[in-house]
């Protein structure tokens, strides 16, 4: 089964993200978690991105009986980071609920949120209001039963297992984006 991680700030419209790409990059290459430069190691597009290193185990937090070659894609053709900086709506991909609500009122609202991405994917907006309660704020700011990003930037980890990603790690992210984030597991 191949799976990506998904690294994304919980903001619409990240200013200069190319920028906070490489700033991002250089420091993920310097930990020795990816290779500081391309190769062929993703699907999809020109498949060039950022491999898997050896450093890439200091980001786990493996229970007992999970062994970092198991959490990792290590001898595996498809193993980097394709980092995203353009729009995109990241969603899991099996077995997506489509559900989401409305922090000021707690109504289910997903139909309406999904249905604004119409506005949202050529960034007419960043915002949703709430059909419920009239509630405004990034679509990011709205909750999910199932994590969600929707960013103009976004870190996608090849086969990866995200599960095991430690709080430290995440946190770290947050920091050098100044950004809270959101974890999204896609597996197909």
């Amino acid at each position: 089964m191949q799976q990506q991680s998904i690294i994304v700030p919980q903001i619409s419209t990240y200013p200069d993200p190319e920028g906070r790409a490489r700033k991002v990059l250089r420091w993920l290459s310097q930990q020795r978690i990816v290779e500081p430069q391309l190769s062929t190691c993703v699907a999809g597009g020109n498949g060039m991105g950022y491999a898997l290193a050896e450093g890439a185990r200091q980001v786990l937090e493996l229970p007992s009986g999970v062994t970092a070659e198991q959490a990792l894609p290590f001898g595996r053709s498809i193993n980097g980071l394709t980092v995203m900086t353009k729009r995109c709506i990241f969603t899991p991909d099996q077995g997506f609920l489509g559900e989401a609500g409305c922090p000021e009122c707690r109504r289910e609202i997903g139909e309406a949120l999904f249905d604004s991405l119409e506005d949202w994917m050529p960034a007419r907006t960043d915002n949703f209001t709430c059909p419920e309660c009239g509630h405004e704020d990034d679509i990011n700011g709205f909750l999910f039963l199932q994590p969600c990003g929707f960013s103009n930037l976004g870190f996608i980890f090849n086969n990866w297992d995200g599960a095991y990603f430690k709080a430290d790690f995440l946190a770290q992210f947050a920091e050098r984006l100044g950004q809270s984030v959101r974890l999204v597991q896609v597996r197909y």
